[in-house]
Parts: structure tokens; sequence; C-alpha cells
């Protein structure tokens, strides 16, 4: 299906300056990789038209890809500089593994459902992001063989924070994830102090889907 007529590049920088920037997302490196990858390819086709409007969009598997605004938050809230090793749980489209990877040196992205892995790889791979590592499995149990992280961002709620992302987590480096049950959840910014100390920070309340 052609979508000649769709000028997905305006209606990318639109979103991003009202959306990202024009909610009080000032990240350069965030708005400049949102700028870049083209969210129209990270949806089903019968939603391409609606990629860049500021809300989550049903994707296989009963999952979602989160909306562009909270993508931008849970992304600039990992305070990433460039150069750093990130965490993606929760593939889903790959859409956020996508802007990750145009900011970090290298992001590896876990999923539990192997068609979306397989859909998001085959993406990453026409866009020519050649800087993600993906794989099916337990998000919970993080990806122990290249971790330490530098940070690692959850795209699925859970009632307490799995220990395994907290001891991949380098000292100094932050976890982005939303906690709480499917009526009310926060989005949590907890940062590694020390070995055994973390500091928390709660961000805003949000909606995802459960982390299982």
């Amino acid at each position: 299906m052609q979508h000649t007529n769709t000028d997905f590049t305006a209606l990318r920088t639109r979103m991003v300056k009202r959306d990202i920037a024009g909610r009080g997302i000032h990240d350069q490196f965030v708005l400049a990789a949102m700028s870049e990858v083209p969210r129209e390819r990270f949806v089903p086709d019968r939603f391409r038209e609606s990629a860049y409007d500021d809300a989550p969009l049903p994707i296989p598997g009963g999952q979602t890809i989160s909306q562009p605004y909270i993508v931008g938050l849970m992304i600039a809230a990992l305070g990433l500089q460039g150069g750093e090793r990130v965490l993606d749980v929760g593939t889903g489209s790959g859409y956020a593994a996508a802007v990750l990877s145009r900011i970090a040196d290298h992001v590896y992205t876990i999923e539990r459902h192997g068609s979306l892995t397989e859909t998001a790889v085959l993406r990453f791979s026409e866009l020519g992001y050649d800087n993600i590592s993906a794989r099916h499995g337990d998000g919970r149990l993080g990806w122990p063989e290249f971790a330490p992280y530098d940070a690692i961002v959850v795209a699925a709620a859970t009632s307490t924070v799995p220990d395994a992302l907290l001891q991949q987590l380098r000292v100094g480096g932050r976890l982005v994830i939303p906690v709480g049950d499917s009526a009310q959840q926060t989005l949590l910014n907890i940062e590694r102090v020390t070995s055994d100390r973390f500091k928390r920070r709660q961000l805003e309340a949000v909606r995802f889907v459960p982390l299982v």
C-alpha cells in the first residue's frame, strides 16, 4: 500500500515541535533522534496515517507502540550523552530501541513475543540501524551477558522493580520503569548511587501493558 501523498517528514517535524519540545522535553539528543526515526515504519500499515498523533497505537500480539511523548519522556529521563550501552526491555514495535540507537553507542533490546522481535529486527535492518542487538526472552531477567548497562528503560508495568534489572545497572546509571497495577502506575527514575544504594524519583502517572 503506497502512501504517496503523505509527507511524513513534515508530520514528524510537527510532532517533535508540538508534542515533545512543546510539552517540556528539551533534551537535544532526544529531539534530534525523534526527528530522525520514521515512526510510520514501526506501526501497522493501516495506522501509518496516524503515526505522528501523540497517542499509543495497536501493534500485533495485543501490544501497543507508546505515545511519542512518553517515549521522549522516558529516554530523556535516562540522561544519555551519547556513547552509552543501553538495555531496552519490551521491544514491541522497535520504535524506542530505534530512537535510543540514534543516541547510544549500542542498544540491547529484549521482547517476550518472538514475532515482534522478528519484525523489529527486520525494520532495524531495513533502516540501517546496525547498533541494535535484539533477542526473544523474559525481560524481567534482563540480558546479563552485556551488563552492566549505563541505562535501562522498561516499556511495561510491574508491581515491583525486578532485582535482576537493578543489578545489571552500573553505578551512576539510571533505570526508567513504570511501577504499579493495571489501575494506577507511576513512571520511576531509579539511579544506582552505590553498589547497594538506589535513589528513586517519581516522574508521572502512566498506563502501560503489564510486564509478563
